[in-house]
C-alpha cells in the first residue's frame, strides 16, 4: 500500500553548506496539493525500504523555480554534490531518457546512472529513478513538485523519495543522510531561483 507522508516532517539539518532561510510567510507555508500532486507522492515502500520528504519555500514563482528544476540534463545547477553529468544517447529531455551522473569527492559514491519518469511541464512535475551506478542507494526514486503560493510569487518545493535500506544501516540512518543531501539541494534552488529574480527586478 502507499506510505501517507506528512508534508510538514523536517529533520535537522547536518552537514549542510547553505544556512537555513528565515521561515516563509504564515499564507505561504501549507499550500494545498491537487489530489493529482498528492498522488506523485504516495510511494509503495517495501520492508525494506524507507520514504521521507523534504519542503522548501522559495520566494521565486513557480516558473522561475521550474526552469532550473526541469533541466534532467543539467542536475549540478543547483545539486552542489553533482560534478557532471551526461544524457545517454542524446535526444533531449524526454521520459525514459538516461543521464550519467558523477558526484563530488568525499562522498560515498562515484557515479549514478538515473533515468527521467516524469516531466510534467503543466503541473510541475518530475521524477527520476536511479538504475545503476557506483553508490549505495539501491532502487531510489524521487518525485519534485512545486506549489504557487497564494500570491503566486512565491513557491513551495516538495520533494518525496523511496529508497532501499543498505545492509548495516538502519532506516532512520538512511533518511538522515538522504534528507540532508535533499535538504541542501533544495536550498540551492531557491538561491538560485531567487538571485534569477532579483536579477530580473534590478535589471
Amino acid at each position: 500500500m502507499p506510505s501517507s507522508l506528512q508534508l510538514d516532517r523536517f529533520n535537522p539539518i547536518t552537514n549542510c553548506p547553505k544556512q537555513p532561510q528565515a521561515p516563509p510567510p504564515a499564507a505561504a507555508r501549507r499550500p494545498v496539493l491537487s489530489d493529482a500532486a498528492a498522488f506523485h507522492h504516495a510511494h509503495v515502500v517495501a520492508p525494506n525500504q524507507c520514504c521521507s520528504v523534504v519542503t522548501q519555500h522559495v520566494e521565486a514563482p513557480p516558473a522561475a523555480v521550474w526552469a532550473v528544476v526541469r533541466r534532467f540534463d543539467e542536475p549540478q545547477g543547483y545539486k552542489s554534490f553533482v560534478k557532471s553529468c551526461h544524457v545517454v544517447g542524446g535526444g533531449g529531455i524526454r521520459v525514459g531518457a538516461v543521464r550519467e551522473v558523477r558526484v563530488v569527492s568525499g562522498l560515498p559514491a562515484e557515479s549514478s546512472t538515473e533515468r527521467l519518469e516524469i516531466l510534467d511541464d503543466e503541473r510541475h512535475v518530475i521524477s527520476f529513478s536511479v538504475v545503476g551506478g557506483d553508490h549505495r542507494l539501491r532502487n531510489y526514486r524521487s518525485v519534485t513538485t512545486l506549489h504557487a503560493a497564494t500570491n503566486g510569487k512565491a513557491t513551495r518545493v516538495v520533494e518525496s523519495y523511496v529508497v532501499d535500506v543498505p545492509q548495516g544501516n538502519t532506516k532512520e540512518e538512511t533518511c538522515v543522510f538522504v534528507d540532508t543531501i535533499v535538504r541542501c539541494n533544495l536550498q540551492s534552488l531557491a538561491q538560485i531561483a531567487q538571485n534569477r529574480i532579483r536579477i530580473c527586478n534590478s535589471g
